[in-house]
């Protein structure tokens, strides 16, 4: 895992992005050298095939193609390769089609192009599924063989396709093992000489209990000396799967550790991207909510948009705005309550524009108000707020920074509608407000195009 602008992204996929950008770039540069045959019209054609590869670049990163996700199914893996597709073929052909039609072989350029592109998506979508290059895999040795050091393994398994775990070393504290016992290491050597054997490039500390004499401070340390990665619990599960684990994570590792940076430029800088990516929505997005606005109307009596109170920066409450989706009296008896799956409560208009996320387009004046940001926590109304605070614990850390229109947890897991659903989306909640840059919040902003498209986790 590479670690940029305090967000960690696998080192595998940041070179797949190089290549594929590469790949694209030199072979339409060569394609040019050899069709067209000219020194003036190969420059030409290297401008349009710098445009086509970094527009490759943004639309596979927005339909997530490069996302890391053994768990992915075949069905899953196609969609996303047909959106993309679908995208990038008529851009393909559009960037070469401004080559002079009276250049021999323009045509042929365009097509070619459209090969190109075609090629990478395939190979990102489809071919990534079989096989991995050794050379690519990171070894990795987990100290302990419990229930922590089993999840610990599941995560891994789940999230990073280049991921081995090359072991478990047991802890003499631990006494019934939750991992296979075939992958458990004899203790006959210390825990730095069996990682050195094993060639590990990481050591995760995955121990049930900490007490004295459960690991070996000399050992890990030695690791480290050596160059191999030594990483915790809370680490591990912030690198890996991009969440501040409550049932692993202490005060002193938030108050100790770096991030949680909410300085004067941090806050300029967000509010300046705001302020644009908003207007920009806002103009680009006009006609699909005038039409919204009329499908409301005469499907069913009542507002357009529908105002509510939620809780913001610091906890001070504001009212949302958003496209009514749900009937006028879907909540008469005055009890709030969160929507479910297949909610009787919404409209049919309601149940298109949350599947496509359109209800939530009218936030963007929240945004140009300086309520909301584009990018952060989902705002919750001040009811549930109050109870999921008493009941979980640092969950008003997000409140220390603007509720987003999108964010982090909306775009890794599908909605909530129980207690448990919050706590698992705080614990990306808090990863957000750790580790929120500029970066960060454009790679939100990606993802969420990728969902959009998708309609994942919509409700």
């Amino acid at each position: 895992m590479i670690r940029i602008f305090n967000h960690y992204i696998n080192a595998n996929v940041i070179l797949q992005m190089i290549f594929d950008f590469a790949f694209v770039l030199l072979a339409m540069v060569g394609f040019g050298a050899f069709y067209l045959q000219s020194p003036t019209l190969v420059s030409t054609t290297a401008t349009h095939s710098l445009s086509l590869a970094t527009w490759t670049f943004v639309v596979g990163s927005a339909t997530g193609i490069y996302q890391a996700s053994p768990t992915r199914s075949p069905q899953q893996s196609v969609t996303r390769a047909l959106v993309a597709g679908l995208l990038m073929l008529p851009l393909a052909y559009g960037i070469f089609g401004l080559i002079p039609q009276h250049i021999a072989n323009s045509a042929a350029m365009a097509y070619a192009a459209m090969g190109t592109v075609a090629a990478v998506i395939a190979h990102r979508s489809l071919g990534g599924r079989f096989g991995k290059l050794a050379a690519m895999q990171s070894r990795i040795l987990v100290l302990g063989t419990g229930p922590v050091a089993r999840q610990v393994s599941e995560s891994l398994l789940a999230s990073d396709p280049h991921a081995r775990i090359v072991g478990f070393f047991p802890s003499p504290n631990e006494r019934e093992p939750s991992v296979p016992e075939s992958q458990i290491l004899a203790t006959t050597a210390s825990l730095a000489a069996a990682a050195e054997q094993a060639g590990v490039d990481e050591v995760i500390v995955a121990l049930s209990e900490r007490r004295s004499g459960s690991m070996s401070l000399r050992d890990l340390l030695e690791c480290k000396i050596s160059g191999i990665r030594v990483s915790d619990l809370s680490t591990h599960f912030e690198k890996r799967l991009g969440q501040i684990r409550l049932d692993y994570v202490n005060a002193g590792w938030l108050i100790f550790g770096d991030g949680f940076n909410q300085g004067f430029l941090r806050t300029a800088i967000k509010r300046v991207f705001d302020v644009i990516c908003a207007a920009l929505l806002l103009v680009l997005t006009l006609p699909l909510m005038l039409v919204t606005m009329v499908a409301i109307a005469v499907e069913s009596r009542g507002p357009i948009f529908y105002r509510q109170e939620r809780v913001g920066l610091n906890g001070k409450t504001f009212n949302v705005i958003k496209f009514r989706s749900m009937r006028s009296d879907a909540e008469q008896d005055g009890n709030p309550r969160w929507a479910l799956a297949s909610d009787d409560r919404v409209t049919r208009v309601g149940r298109l524009i949350r599947r496509v996320r359109i209800d939530e387009l009218p936030q963007l004046y929240n945004v140009l108000k300086g309520e909301m940001s584009m990018v952060g926590p989902r705002p919750e109304r001040p009811f549930f707020v109050d109870s999921l605070t008493r009941d979980i614990p640092y969950y008003a850390v997000r409140h220390s920074v603007k509720p987003g229109v999108t964010g982090w947890a909306q775009v890794r897991y599908e909605y909530g509608a129980t207690v448990e659903d919050a706590k698992q989306k705080l614990q990306y909640d808090l990863y957000y407000v750790k580790n929120h840059t500029l970066f960060l919040d454009m790679l939100i902003m990606f993802e969420t195009v990728s969902v959009v498209l998708t309609g994942k986790g919509a409700r």
